[in-house]
């Protein structure tokens, strides 16, 4: 078995391949990536046991063969290369020789029946839609997932999929995100609950995507794919939480603002308030919203004043202002609307113009209680 290969390409597919590996992996063999060569194409894939990534690059090669080789030092010697082509060796129980420029290097190399396979999505259904909304709803929900370990199906990302359209929902029940795709539709009415390590995964290789990516997915694991690239992953066990019954629908205190704006401020003079609970209060009345917080175990105070349409009775109510900041930074509008019932009510976040054509984006937060005294 031998294959030359640019190293550059083989470390972008091998860092991408990485991620998934974990650093105290119960199998041993589990520490590899696996190598499966054929018709010029090599197929690279790693695992742990619940994730499962496959990625695919062009070599140059006459021959075909499998083997797993260790992830860490092939990864770490890959990084030392500038861009250069690279030839793999494959010795059976003498290992794998790889030549570079500057000289040759052995490593240990494994059997591949050892390495554990890619199980079939029994009965699976399939959705597909285009990789960029996917890419938008994970960036839209995954800073919202919670991290629980007593509360599981919290700490993933909520899918609903249907003939109306697709919802990705996130909460860790002090904030709250909803994204809708209207025009992103489903043959099979379909939920489940994806875990955050694929979800980060599929951030960081989804703007690699051009086209749509078909989704598999039956009770237990999902299957993205999409080019030579495919990842596999076991679902959240467990019932979501009614998430809609959460969502205030009387909410008769409206706010406009500009986002930058108040994304600044919020910035600033949180770093005034308590390390505790992190809180800013916010005071609207006519057309000014005041922003203060507060710390009095060390003095520190901050209040600033920004102007805002606001239509309401006068209202005081306190937020975490870690809350407010990523909520503000994960949208992209240059006007965001707030809603609110009461001081004690969850707030409502939506972006105003410059979504796209089915785009719809909810955002919730719970709010601090104010002490008075």
């Amino acid at each position: 078995m031998k294959f030359i290969v640019s190293s550059g390409s083989l470390l972008k597919q091998l860092q991408l391949a990485g991620s998934v590996i974990q650093s105290n992996n119960a199998l041993p063999i589990l520490d590899n990536f696996l190598f499966q060569l054929a018709e010029g194409k090599l197929r690279i894939t790693a695992s742990d046991l619940e994730n499962v990534l496959t990625t695919t690059l062009d070599v140059e090669s006459d021959s075909e063969g499998e083997a797993c080789v260790p992830a860490r030092i092939l990864l770490d010697t890959l990084k030392t290369f500038p861009e250069q082509p690279l030839t793999f060796v494959f010795q059976g129980e003498a290992g794998v020789e790889i030549a570079s420029d500057y000289g040759k290097y052995s490593v240990n190399s494994f059997s591949a029946s050892d390495f554990p396979r890619v199980a079939a999505l029994e009965d699976a259904s399939l959705t597909r839609m285009p990789a960029h909304v996917l890419f938008s709803a994970i960036q839209k929900t995954l800073f919202a997932t919670g991290n629980d370990d007593l509360r599981p199906v919290m700490s993933g990302v909520f899918f609903q999929l249907s003939a109306e359209g697709s919802t990705f929902v996130a909460t860790d029940a002090h904030k709250l995100v909803r994204y809708r795709r209207m025009d992103v539709q489903s043959d099979q009415t379909a939920e489940f609950i994806l875990p955050k390590k694929p979800l980060n995964i599929l951030k960081s290789v989804l703007p690699l995507a051009e086209d749509e990516l078909e989704l598999h997915y039956n009770n237990l694991n999902a299957r993205f794919s999409f080019g030579g690239f495919s990842l596999t992953c076991r679902l959240i066990d467990g019932r979501y939480p009614n998430y809609e019954a959460v969502i205030p629908r009387e909410n008769p205190n409206q706010l406009r603002i500009g986002r930058s704006e108040f994304l600044g401020s919020v910035r600033r003079v949180s770093l005034f308030s308590n390390k505790t609970t992190h809180q800013v209060r916010l005071r609207m009345a006519g057309s000014e919203m005041q922003v203060s917080a507060e710390d009095p175990d060390f003095a520190n105070k901050a209040h600033e004043r920004l102007h805002c349409d606001y239509a309401g009775t006068d209202l005081e109510i306190g937020f975490n202002s870690r809350f407010l900041t990523e909520m503000l930074s994960n949208l992209e509008t240059e006007t965001v609307r707030m809603e609110f019932s009461q001081a004690n009510r969850a707030g409502l976040l939506t972006p105003e113009g410059s979504l796209e054509e089915g785009e719809e984006v909810l955002m919730l937060v719970m709010p601090v209680l104010i002490n008075q005294g």
